[in-house]
């Protein structure tokens, strides 16, 4: 087994290997991994079984820690259909002698939430269970599962029955600037935090990934009150950002969304996800923001983070 640093002369290899994987994401793609790689330093590695390629694991490289990329969600090894238990207990036992080998201390591994497998690829956390990885952090996502619906609470369909009313309208959109002013004051005020990407950030990537990067929204007077930019990757919708004003939150707007989303726009996707409602590597839970997304008919998935120590 050998495992080798990613460089640009594999990039087709990279993507064409992603593409092709039972646990991959778009996310992956490496024009999604480098539009921020002057904030990280690449360490992604790719293995190898007999010169086969049979295994990617997206990384970055700080203060000899090798981490599952900070600038993704989520991450860990990618594998294609092969992939089998004792395989993936030969690979994370060859990382580990690799990290040795290259003076990495520590290994932070974001596994891959189970709604974004094509197939089941658990492999990776039974092997990190034998080679005594620690669980650090579990952060909890609220999802509906679009294949067996949980209906509305009472209050959630008593608001979208009055949303209703006001007869406005959700509409695609192309303007992630003016929505993403808007999350970053909703951030700032709630959170006293910023978003991860910007506006700009965001329309470039839409660009480059226009099925899998789009913005919903409801305007009132040419104003946006209420949207939701979304990640799709195969068959699950995730909700990356998630805004309403003063008046969206008060006529509850947003319900208008999610309701145009799951049973027209996404109906014959797999799931929905809210993304998650913890905060401090998942110790605190922000109960109201949670409830609000059970009421949508959510209920948990989750992500979770180890640590190996070499």
């Amino acid at each position: 087994m050998k495992i080798k640093k990613y460089d640009k002369s594999k990039k087709v290899v990279w993507d064409e290997f992603i593409n092709n994987s039972k646990n991959g994401h778009f996310m992956f793609y490496r024009d999604y991994m480098e539009y921020h790689s002057d904030r990280f330093e690449d360490y992604s590695l790719m293995i190898y079984d007999n010169d086969k390629l049979i295994s990617l694991f997206p990384a970055n490289i700080n203060d000899n820690v090798l981490y599952s990329h900070s600038g993704l969600s989520f991450g860990g090894f990618i594998s294609n259909t092969k992939m089998t238990t004792n395989k993936m207990i030969e690979i994370l036992n060859s990382l580990i002698e690799f990290s040795k080998n290259n003076n990495i201390k520590k290994i932070i591994y974001k596994s891959v939430p189970d709604i974004y497998y094509k197939i089941p690829s658990g492999e990776d956390k039974y092997a990190l269970f034998l080679f005594n990885a620690i669980l650090y952090r579990r952060d909890v996502s609220s999802t509906i599962d679009l294949k067996n619906r949980i209906s509305f609470s009472k209050g959630h369909k008593a608001i979208l029955k009055k949303a209703k009313t006001l007869n406005l309208e959700v509409q695609e959109s192309n303007d992630f600037i003016s929505f993403m002013e808007l999350e970053k004051t909703v951030l700032n005020k709630k959170y006293n935090v910023k978003p991860v990407h910007t506006g700009k950030e965001l329309l470039m990537l839409a660009k480059k990934f226009p099925e899998n990067i789009k913005l919903f929204v409801v305007k009132d007077n040419d104003k946006i009150i209420s949207g939701t930019i979304l990640f799709i990757n195969h068959l699950t919708v995730h909700c990356q950002y998630i805004a309403s004003n003063e008046i969206g939150k008060e006529q509850g707007i947003f319900s208008l969304i999610v309701d145009y989303l799951i049973n027209e726009k996404y109906i014959n996707y797999n799931y929905f996800d809210f993304g998650i409602s913890t905060e401090n590597d998942g110790q605190y839970l922000n109960r109201n923001l949670i409830r609000n997304k059970e009421g949508y008919g959510g209920r948990a998935t989750v992500c979770d983070f180890y640590e190996i120590r070499i």
